[in-house]
């Protein structure tokens, strides 16, 4: 018979939060193994001391280093491997001897523990328990008193020794977080917060439970004092208003006193939230009021005391005015496009408007997103490998024979054409004429991506010859590719046709 093993979770500090059960496997364990700096002190040992024995066996665990540089062939994570290796052994040779093993564990021990690298080495060998406890997680929440998640809320627990592009690109695009790992990291984190527009939500809490606990917004916290017992955390934007910080994202004009607005025009991509960008995301998540074409902003996820104005689609220069009137009386407006808003989308009408000298004061942003071309050419291979040109076919806004020129031009210039708006329910004529004219100049056999719905849950792309193309299969939600001379395409094993275009060019 061998010995069991537990991993034993302590909560954060307070001896007072340690579980009945946790208090139990302590007292009757053989072996009490906690893990420390080079220092000796065990802040594990120090929770638990109440209920550690004068018999029990004690199994002092040292990390070789914490933040040092280390002289090992491995570097780093070599110089730890072989550490969690060594003090392994050591508790397998009580654990073969039948004796149990109590690992203690601050927090909870399978988040972000120093057990859980004993747990993976020896729990496929040994029975094993693993001890659940109060994670640092919930005593910072706790401590700071405010909810931490709401309703659909989506919260992302994050360490702060990634790099700090990617922590904010991930702080921008959910709703709450916490961020542990501080100490060394807390530079990066807080200009990680400030990039994603979040560092006047976010609020600092150290040693939570413990006699030398610590709250206060993170924006005041001298780096310089900030011990690795902390975190940063982004509570709930639906909590309790009375508990709120005062808003800072838009702050009061210098002169009339009032809260400044903006606009931000987002590009939303051709559909579904999997093609976001998680700029886009904080954007829409933080937005006082969505402006934009009724099917598009039916797309975003609706949030308590966002106010939602949903607009017909050919009210461009309509819908900027309005935005921007918002923004001129302090909201954070959104101006919602689908794919790209620069991409024949509203960015340029929302500039336009904004260049009046009434708007002259108010902010504009604008937010990229995946365009539809972009798209199509990725679910069909890589038909835009080359030069090519884009080109709306809706004559609403510009003459058929600017159109045409452009096409005609495009064409003799033997570019890839991306074909935005090619026909709609009133307007069905200008893909046989554009087929008709690209027959004078390109191959029949010219490859046609045939691209609908993009992303959209009746998705279809097809591949066809030019001189095949059906004008009646291609409506407002189709975007089309047409190939130049050099696009070549061919049947796979694994199923499909792919299409590319050689980023070379013959002389």
């Amino acid at each position: 018979m061998t010995g069991r093993l537990f991993g034993v979770g302590l909560g954060t500090g307070d001896p007072k939060l340690l579980t009945l059960r946790a208090v139990e496997v302590i007292e009757s364990a053989d072996v009490i193994a906690y893990h420390s700096a080079r220092h000796g002190r065990s802040n594990a040992r120090r929770i638990a001391a109440a209920h550690i024995r004068e018999d029990h066996v004690e199994e002092h665990l040292v990390y070789p280093l914490t933040t040092e540089t280390t002289t090992h062939p491995g570097g780093y994570r070599g110089a730890m491997d072989e550490f969690y290796e060594e003090a392994a052994a050591r508790l397998a040779a009580h654990l073969d001897a039948g004796r149990d093993v109590a690992v203690l564990s601050e927090g909870d021990p399978l988040i972000y523990s120093s057990y859980q690298h004993m747990h993976k080495r020896l729990a496929h060998r040994y029975p094993t328990e693993t001890v659940p406890a109060v994670s640092s997680i919930s005593a910072s929440v706790a401590a700071l008193g405010r909810p931490l998640t709401e309703a659909d809320e989506v919260l992302t627990v994050l360490p702060g020794t990634l790099p700090t592009e990617e922590l904010a690109a991930r702080l921008a695009s959910t709703d709450s977080a916490v961020i542990l790992k501080l100490g060394r990291t807390f530079p990066s984190v807080r200009e990680a917060l400030r990039v994603a527009g979040r560092l006047d939500d976010a609020w600092y809490v150290e040693r939570a439970t413990m006699p030398e606990q610590r709250v206060a917004p993170l924006a005041e916290v001298d780096p310089e004092t900030v011990p690795y017992f902390s975190m940063a955390v982004l509570p709930s934007k639906l909590g309790d208003p009375s508990l709120a910080r005062p808003d800072t994202a838009c702050p009061p004009d210098s002169v009339t006193g009032r809260r400044k607005g903006e606009v931000v025009v987002v590009g939303t991509g051709p559909a579904g939230p999997l093609w976001l960008t998680p700029e886009v995301k904080g954007a829409l998540a933080t937005a006082d009021d969505l402006v934009g074409y009724t099917t598009y902003v039916k797309r975003v996820p609706e949030r308590p005391g966002q106010v939602r104005h949903l607009s017909d689609n050919k009210v461009e220069s309509e819908r900027a005015e309005f935005a921007l009137s918002l923004a001129a009386q302090g909201r954070r407006v959104v101006v919602v496009s689908s794919g790209d808003p620069g991409v024949f989308a509203m960015a340029s009408a929302v500039l336009e408007v904004a260049a009046e000298e009434r708007y002259a004061d108010v902010p504009v942003r604008v937010l990229p997103g995946m365009t539809a071309a972009h798209a199509a050419a990725a679910r069909a291979g890589a038909p835009l490998g080359h030069d090519y040109a884009t080109i709306s076919l809706s004559d609403r806004l510009k003459p058929w024979d600017v159109i045409a020129r452009r096409v005609r031009a495009a064409a003799e210039a033997d570019l890839v054409l991306a074909i935005y708006n090619p026909a709609s329910k009133e307007r069905r004529w200008q893909v046989e004429a554009l087929q008709e004219l690209l027959l004078e100049i390109r191959k029949p056999d010219t490859p046609v991506v045939v691209a609908r719905d993009v992303g959209g849950p009746t998705e279809v792309v097809r591949v066809v010859d030019l001189a095949e193309l059906d004008p009646e299969t291609v409506d407002m939600r189709t975007l089309l590719i047409v190939g130049s001379s050099q696009t070549q395409r061919a049947e796979r094993a694994t199923g499909g046709t792919v299409v590319w275009t050689p980023r070379r060019y013959p002389d």
